[in-house]
């Protein structure tokens, strides 16, 4: 199995989005890559750089902050984003998104994400030594 890699995972009307990575930082990119396929199957040009910030009381809240961060930017900017690069030090993250307009012809949007929510909240390192982080996203 690869040392990073995304995934969904079933959850009633909405999708859990999972990243896995080596650390913190890389599952959240990861996880960042898994949600904007909730919006496109299609490439994403990473164009334009995007700088967010967020804080959180731990790690897992964390997870929620960063991809809430992405959906603002993506419903603000009307962007999606195809890059991500996190740095995490203690529950502050600072990161970047690279991206382009939304093309409706070509990126064809299956939904617009609500929100990252607590439900199936868990950022962990697993057994295997790989960290994962993971939450259930409002469609």
């Amino acid at each position: 199995m690869a040392d990073r890699f995304w995934e969904h995972f079933p959850h009633d009307a909405d999708v859990g989005v999972r990243g896995v990575g080596l650390t913190p930082a890389a599952a959240f990119e990861e996880g960042a890559l898994a949600l904007t396929a909730v919006v496109t199957n299609e490439p994403v040009g990473a164009v334009t750089p995007v700088a967010v910030t967020c804080d959180a009381p731990d790690i897992e809240f964390l997870f929620v902050e960063w991809l809430n961060a992405i959906i603002f930017e993506m419903a603000t900017q009307r962007m999606l984003f195809g890059r991500f690069e996190v740095k995490i030090e203690g529950t502050h993250l600072e990161g970047k998104l690279w991206g382009e307009p939304v093309d409706v012809g070509r990126h064809q949007p299956a939904c617009e994400p609500k929100g990252a929510t607590y439900t199936a909240l868990r950022v962990a390192k697993d057994a295997d030594g790989r960290w994962s982080a993971a939450c259930v996203v409002d469609v």
